[in-house]
């Protein structure tokens, strides 16, 4: 099955870039020396600050999917939680716990978690729902397990905020050659096999919806400016190429709030249970969007 091949593929990806267990320690290392201040550091925290708002209350129980370093799961343990790196493959992730980097590791197939229903708190699969080949089934597991909800932060579709580039694909939808010319990236696929699968609000909607849960988070950012060498370029603000980049994002943030052009990236959180006031208080003031899911009318 083609899933199979691309989840073997995935499996010894890291291993064909880092060999050893010296080679993934000397990584840690390069990267524990580039400390903070740097624009790869500073890019990383746009993601992470998105979970901020679910922080704050302490020793909730959190599972990351995907989470191939355990970096997810280290900002989550400093916020004072509870976490379970997972990933297909743990030899990254051992090397991370003998590191101090994470406290708990498992290898995981996102489609059959062996974890119990409603077994943690919160899920998160940061930046590798796009990687799998059969996402809504990795989906459905990771709903499973959660107890209060699901966080997935992964490219945006950009074809559900666009509407000129879906009337022009409507348009020339029986000039698949012309129509793939025009829209680059309406195929994209990874070089280990997997179809580079981007996410969009209304899908999620609809999930919660035919599942009947209550209510679904969205947050809409612009990370998207990562190149080799980044760990190496200072956040001083005197840097002319750190000041191009927040000119960059400035511009790109701009354009977004003026529903111009779709975010990079989406955070959604895919609530089970109703949040309380505070939580919902706190997604608000981070810049999240809600969206309260209605009651199937026949089943209630």
């Amino acid at each position: 099955m083609r899933h199979n091949e691309s989840y073997n593929r995935h499996n010894e990806w890291y291993n064909v870039h880092f060999p050893s267990e010296s080679a993934k320690s000397d990584h840690y290392e390069k990267i524990k020396a580039t400390g903070k201040n740097n624009v790869a550091s500073w890019l990383q925290q746009l993601f992470f600050s998105c979970l901020d708002p679910l922080l704050t209350k302490k020793h909730l129980n959190w599972l990351t999917v995907g989470d191939a370093y355990g970096f997810d799961a280290q900002y989550i343990l400093q916020s004072g939680n509870h976490v379970l790196a997972t990933d297909l493959n743990t030899d990254f992730l051992t090397v991370a716990l003998k590191e101090g980097i994470i406290n708990a590791c498992v290898a995981e197939n996102a489609e059959k978690l062996t974890q119990h229903d409603n077994s943690f708190d919160f899920v998160l699969c940061k930046e590798s729902y796009h990687h799998f080949p059969r996402p809504y089934v990795a989906m459905y597991e990771m709903i499973r397990v959660a107890k209060l909800g699901v966080v997935v932060i992964e490219p945006q579709d950009p074809i559900a905020k666009m509407p000129l580039l879906l009337m022009l694909s409507n348009i020339f939808s029986r000039n698949a050659p012309f129509l793939n010319k025009l829209w680059k990236n309406r195929f994209s696929f990874e070089p280990v096999g997997n179809f580079v699968y981007k996410v969009s609000e209304r899908e999620f909607e609809k999930l919660a919806a035919g599942l009947g849960l209550p209510m679904v988070a969205f947050k809409k950012i612009n990370p998207n400016y990562w190149f080799k060498g980044a760990e190496s370029i200072s956040t001083d603000l005197c840097n002319k190429q750190f000041f191009l980049i927040k000119m960059k994002k400035f511009l790109a943030d701009t354009l977004v709030k003026l529903k111009l052009v779709p975010a990079q990236v989406l955070t959604t959180v895919i609530f089970k249970q109703l949040p309380d006031e505070q939580t919902i208080g706190l997604l608000k003031k981070n810049g999240y969007h809600l969206v309260y899911i209605p009651q199937n009318p026949y089943l209630h």
